[in-house]
């Protein structure tokens, strides 16, 4: 199930905001949020749910040895091996046909769970169904943002639940559903309209196009899942920390990872980086160390050699960035801002395509961009009608901080909240017409 689904707007939602908000106590609300999480988790997964039960289980009595035994450390590296071979099982051998949805979230969230309890032994959970509500948490098991334990262990037992986080969460969630439903939907269709031409068919201005509406695609889909849930939990009470911000106004590639998938980057930081030692043992170890994470980020995405590029690419232009001369040249915003950009759009065309031979192809047609040749060519510029024209443009203003600039009182307040009914109700509109709806990052 997905959040931009009738089964989900119309049915699980409406039933579980009905029986959470019964005036009864955080015990009674925390076993609905976990009777829905696995309600929700099984209706796509029947079979992987015992999975997430038992790794819950595994997590939670390991977490108790961590915080009583003095051999914490050794419990803690043998359970980490655990989870990176129970993630490699199942994601990468393909001795398994279909990958539990979900695994990379709720396994990374595990391994911090007990990082965060070997840092605190007074943090530990020995209530099992309180770990297993973190671990499931149906707002943000499926496609994250990744929640770290200290970032929400308090919050298990105390939240604030009124009428300003509950009208404040839905205004963000139905503001995530349309950027998913009215603009990645429609970006990502002329997308895969490119991608499934055959090379002689391609040119400059397919795979050109192609790339830079990936980029905004991708940053809607799964900007737009994190707004919708960050707004479900903000509706529950939950604050989870932001995911993304405004990535694409970056000046650097630096810049860049502290505004895309900032629950992913700042894991791989807290509980790789900074163990591998950071950048506290010299220049040499401190790039060793940033290749390590940048190629732990492309492989979590997939075993394909693709993701790997895609993850080597931000590693090398992240090292780039600690030279002087680098620096220097980057050091003005312009031209700081057109080499991210174009890093970013390369690298996602190693990152959206089916294979490297795929990726070749796309590559060559962009450095020979004045090639508009193509038996294909009419056949793609009929996608680009008005209304989908009209959606490229407010896509292209949305990756920019546009909303900083509006006043925050009650008059920007309301319209939000009519704006929100609106889109609301071209939403229902777009998904009763049209059956294209895939998330991109559910695969992962």
């Amino acid at each position: 199930m997905i959040f931009s689904s009738f089964t989900f707007l119309l049915f699980f939602l409406p039933c579980v905001m009905l029986c959470y908000y019964l005036p009864f106590g955080i015990r009674y609300k925390n076993t609905i949020l976990l009777l829905a999480s696995l309600q929700f988790y099984g209706m796509g997964e029947p079979v992987y749910i015992i999975l997430l039960i038992l790794s819950s289980m595994f997590h939670y009595y390991a977490g108790i040895k961590v915080s009583t035994s003095k051999y914490a450390r050794e419990i803690l590296i043998l359970a980490v091996i655990l989870d990176v071979i129970c993630l490699g099982f199942f994601k990468y051998s393909g001795i398994v046909n279909t990958m539990p949805v979900g695994i990379s979230f709720y396994i990374f969230q595990e391994i911090s769970y007990l990082a965060d309890v070997f840092r605190d032994k007074n943090i530990v959970q020995k209530n099992f169904t309180k770990l297993l509500l973190y671990i499931s948490f149906f707002p943000q098991l499926i496609a994250g943002p990744i929640v770290k334990y200290h970032d929400i262990n308090e919050q298990l037992d105390h939240r604030n639940i009124d009428i300003s986080n509950i009208a404040a969460g839905l205004r963000r969630f139905l503001f995530g559903l349309s950027k998913k439903v009215l603009l990645a939907n429609t970006l990502g269709f002329i997308v895969d309209q490119a991608y499934s031409y055959e090379n002689p068919d391609m040119n400059g201005f397919i795979a050109w196009t192609a790339a830079l509406m990936y980029c905004m695609q991708i940053y809607y889909d799964f900007s737009g899942y994190s707004d919708m849930a960050i707004g479900l939990s903000q509706m529950f009470g939950i604050v989870l920390k932001e995911n993304f911000q405004y990535p694409y106004a970056s000046f650097s590639i630096k810049q860049f990872w502290r505004r895309w998938h900032i629950s992913l980057s700042s894991w791989f930081k807290e509980y790789l980086y900074i163990p591998l030692g950071g950048n506290r043992k010299g220049r040499i170890r401190t790039y060793i160390n940033k290749y390590i994470v940048f190629f732990c980020t492309g492989l979590w995405h997939g075993a394909s050699i693709n993701f790997v590029i895609w993850g080597l690419i931000h590693g090398t232009f992240s090292v780039l960035e600690e030279t002087k001369i680098f620096a220097k040249m980057i050091s003005n915003k312009v031209i700081g801002w057109i080499y991210t950009a174009l890093v970013v759009t390369v690298a996602f065309v190693f990152f959206r395509s089916e294979d490297i031979h795929q990726t070749l192809c796309f590559l060559k047609n962009m450095v020979y961009f004045w090639n508009l040749n193509g038996s294909v060519m009419s056949q793609y510029i009929i996608y680009f009608h008005p209304l989908n024209i009209f959606i490229i443009i407010i896509s292209v203003i949305g990756i920019f901080p546009v909303k900083r600039i509006l006043p925050d009182n009650s008059i920007t307040r309301v319209a939000g909240f009519v704006f929100s009914i609106i889109c609301l109700l071209l939403c229902i509109m777009q998904l009763s017409a049209d059956k294209y709806n895939p998330f991109i990052y559910y695969r992962f």
